[in-house]
């Protein structure tokens, strides 16, 4: 099975970016931020249509900016209009939906690559796009280590990261674009359709067996890592698709978590601890 290149290939892109999804999806399930990444996923349908309007063989350039540029305006509306960010990202999500198919259904064979990226090709992914894959990776750890202290302030309250010095207004910048360039390359992986489970189920386990950041951190990355990595080895004797095969990996380890936390009495010795969810 992995003698072959391509699943090689599709198996080192998803351990990178399995647990990268889980660690950020610890902070995007505290902050209340799914909506916000499945937004930005959805949002990359149009760039990837751009891409194959401009005939680009690989869209993930116009895919990743588009992203980018809908993160921005969103944090642009929030700052310039009176309107709920629930409005505002149902207002860019369905607009950008409507834009990208109308672009693909332009386009000879817009079928076959319209699903493509709505449910994920991660064993097309290139030797190149591994190393960017690694890079960015890398990068992204390393940021959110370095800012690890002010992001955790900041998830529990804003306020007070505010008064103790934090940059609150850059990290928040800084965390969004880390989010949806992780999001935008995680489509390759499962899809534009999952991706955002792949950022909130491991989370979602991790908060049921845990109320500390970081065990919280620690069990998310796991799941991530777990699933990226049954979700790829079942997908090739059972012959499923990687990334719908992932994510019900993600989702097994979630009821295991509620059957666990049932059984332990977790959910019980949670609400007898003072300290809230940290």
């Amino acid at each position: 099975m992995f003698t072959e290149a391509y699943m090689l290939r599709a198996l080192a892109v998803a351990l990178m970016l399995g647990p990268l999804c889980g660690l950020l999806g610890v902070f995007v399930t505290a902050r209340r931020l799914a909506f916000f990444s499945d937004t930005v996923a959805h949002s990359a349908l149009a760039g990837v249509a751009i891409g194959v309007w401009l005939g680009l063989t690989d869209p993930t350039l116009p895919m990743v900016g588009v992203s980018l540029g809908v993160a921005l305006l969103l944090l642009w509306l929030k700052e310039k209009t009176a309107l709920l960010t629930d409005t505002l990202l149902a207002l860019l999500l369905s607009t950008s939906v409507a834009f990208g198919v109308v672009v693909f259904r332009l386009q000879k064979g817009y079928r076959a690559d319209l699903e493509r990226y709505l449910f994920g090709d991660i064993l097309s992914v290139s030797p190149t796009e591994v190393w960017v894959t690694a890079i960015i990776a890398i990068v992204v750890a390393a940021a959110l280590f370095s800012r690890f202290n002010a992001l955790t302030l900041l998830t529990a309250h804003e306020e007070l990261a505010h008064v103790s010095g934090v940059r609150v207004r850059a990290l928040n910048i800084g965390f969004v674009l880390a989010l949806t360039v992780v999001v935008a390359l995680s489509i390759r992986l499962v899809g534009i359709v999952l991706v955002t489970s792949l950022l909130v189920v491991p989370a979602a386990t991790a908060r049921n067996l845990s109320h500390t950041l970081r065990r919280q951190l620690l069990l998310s990355v796991t799941a991530g890592l777990a699933s990226a990595a049954f979700g790829v080895g079942i997908s090739y004797p059972l012959n499923l698709p990687c990334g719908p095969a992932i994510v019900l990996a993600c989702a097994t380890l979630f009821v295991g978590s509620v059957a666990v936390r049932q059984i332990t009495g977790f959910h019980r010795r949670e609400k007898r601890e003072a300290g809230g969810s940290w």
